[in-house]
């Protein structure tokens, strides 16, 4: 079944270690966060102390977003702090192929991620390169963000393209997805769904998680993860 990897981002930064035992006791095995330098994206998060941290504090694999410009400066501190996914943004470099070149090289599984208004053809080059393609489906760097109902299309073409170029990438939709677009996305093709608002802004955040956990496992497709 496609997995649940809650975001970080739209977690309570000074209570994150009980961020993380309610995704651990949710049932989830994933968590995403998302790394963002104020110049590519407006806000900035977290770097690479955090994600130290946060891997010494839990076995949860550690789903990494670099929204940062020229990703590749990075991907070895990166991985060495412990990520164990790590995506770079293909608008962030002209060296996307390098990067993820690097990613794999020290060791982590590599993904390109994609903005809403950039056009799946951008990375057809590399998709033979990847381990997992992230499509973002609502504006980045943004805590409360918006999903965009055409997003469906991009992950179902992305399916499309893994089909007939037989290749073997997981589909990662990330932004604004709550509970009733779950099923459709997983359907066109999404092996992991990446939320934070639905699960963080909720009075029990552990019932948010585990019922987008009830509603993927409910879709029933097979996940490439």
């Amino acid at each position: 079944m496609a997995i649940i990897a809650p975001s970080l981002l739209a977690a309570d930064f000074a209570r994150l270690a009980d961020a993380l035992a309610t995704i651990k006791a949710a049932g989830a095995t994933m968590v995403h966060i998302d790394v963002m330098d104020g110049h590519f994206v407006p806000e900035i998060s977290v770097g690479q102390p955090v994600i130290r941290s946060l891997r010494r504090a839990t076995d949860l694999a550690l789903d990494v977003h670099l929204l940062i410009e020229r990703p590749e400066r990075y991907v070895a501190e990166f991985v060495d702090a412990g990520a164990d996914r790590l995506a770079v943004h293909v608008e962030a470099t002209p060296h996307a192929h390098r990067a993820l070149g690097q990613i794999r090289t020290y060791g982590a599984q590599a993904g390109i991620a994609v903005n809403p208004g950039t056009p799946l053809d951008s990375v057809a080059e590399v998709l033979g390169d990847i381990d997992f393609l992230s499509l973002l489906t609502a504006d980045p760097g943004l805590q409360e963000q918006k999903y965009i109902p055409r997003s469906v299309g991009k992950v179902r073409a992305a399916a499309r393209a893994r089909q007939e170029g037989r290749l073997n990438f997981s589909i990662q939709a990330e932004g604004g997805i709550r509970g009733e677009v779950v099923e459709e996305l997983i359907h066109a093709g999404a092996d992991i769904l990446v939320a934070g608002s639905a699960i963080f802004h909720n009075d029990d955040p552990k019932r948010g998680l585990a019922e987008l956990i009830r509603l993927a496992a409910a879709a029933g497709q097979t996940s490439r993860v």
